[in-house]
């Protein structure tokens, strides 16, 4: 099952929304195929695996294991049902790690296997494969996309030196992390001050991988088109009061004043977009903290001391891990 995560970990940023899924088939003790899903409406990782055993191996896959971090599925979507490959085949004992919490599967890739006759093992390394895919599971269970606030901070508690001055504070090292965190996440927010005195491009350059969609709060649109995150590299949704309609890669999003952080989640999960990041300024975050919409809040501090600006928001939460990036250390909270 570890080597399934492992294996899993390879569509990182590529197969929202779907899972993120590895699958292993063992025959006394030998692995003879395995493989993990590579993209959006691509195969699914068990027909990977499937796909990679060798011809001269085919006849063990009856007396073989099929091992997998999430339930098969058991419908018509972007494939075929894993759960007719597997009956197909005639895999006789399969072990899953995690149920799928998609309301088209939710058991019933179990029960169509058990009815079938097939050996089904469930419930195996459940802390692990829930890790793995949080972003999936809160999509599902909560309606919502897995939210994560990130930023980065003074040794003395400042984001900022004044709120209209960029202030640079975290190190190569930390710049390359966040931008490997871009790639992992659908979507990424900030707000109308960030857009403005930053002029970030929200993009994906330090990384390989996908960009994500880039939202911006921006209520009475008066931010400048020259911006950079208004570029044709990805597609950019401008969250507003007053319009809604589309220009190219660019849509106006109409969200009320009083509500535009739970209707930015909704219109997420309505698009089917399983995650976001949130680089904002301490206004943008401390919305989202004050109305317990977050998930993980990562936090880089510099050893720059500022003595004065804009304060950073003050987190409401115990310290879950932390770690060093050169002279900057890296503190994550998770909210369980």
């Amino acid at each position: 099952m570890r080597r399934c995560l492992d294996l899993a970990l390879n569509g990182a940023g590529l197969t929202s929304p779907n899972p993120l899924v590895g699958a292993v088939i063992v025959h006394n003790n030998r692995i003879i195929g395995e493989g993990f899903h590579t993209g959006y409406g691509n195969a699914h990782a068990e027909v990977e695996a499937v796909r990679s055993v060798k011809e001269s191996d085919r006849h063990l896959l009856s007396a073989a294991t099929l091992y997998v971090n999430l339930e098969p599925c058991s419908h018509h979507g972007k494939t075929p049902p894993c759960t007719d490959l597997i009956l197909h085949h005639n895999i006789r004992n399969v072990v899953v790690g995690l149920g799928d919490p998609n309301p088209l599967v939710n058991g019933n890739g179990l029960r169509t296997l058990r009815n079938a006759g097939v050996s089904v093992i469930d419930g195996v390394l459940t802390n692990e494969c829930l890790e793995l895919n949080k972003r999936f599971y809160t999509f599902h269970q909560k309606q919502r996309p897995y939210v994560v606030l990130k930023w980065a901070q003074s040794c003395d508690g400042f984001i900022a030196t004044r709120p209209s001055q960029r202030t640079r504070i975290s190190n190569a090292l930390s710049d390359v992390m966040v931008h490997k965190w871009r790639s992992e996440e659908s979507a990424i927010l900030v707000g109308y001050n960030t857009a403005l005195t930053d002029d970030p491009r929200l993009s994906v350059r330090e990384w390989k991988g996908k960009n994500p969609l880039r939202l911006v709060y921006d209520p009475e649109l008066a931010l400048p088109s020259t911006l950079k995150m208004f570029n044709d590299v990805g597609e950019t949704w401008i969250l507003n009061h007053t319009k809604e309609e589309s220009n190219g890669n660019v849509s106006y999003k109409k969200v009320t004043r009083e509500n535009w952080s739970t209707e930015t989640l909704q219109m997420l999960h309505d698009s089917k977009r399983l995650s976001l990041l949130i680089e904002g300024g301490t206004k943008t975050l401390e919305t989202f903290i004050r109305q317990g919409l977050w998930d993980e809040t990562r936090i880089i501090t510099s050893p720059l001391v500022l003595q004065d600006g804009l304060r950073a928001p003050a987190p409401p939460f115990s310290k879950a891990t932390q770690t060093t990036l050169g002279d900057n250390q890296l503190d994550i909270y998770t909210r369980r």
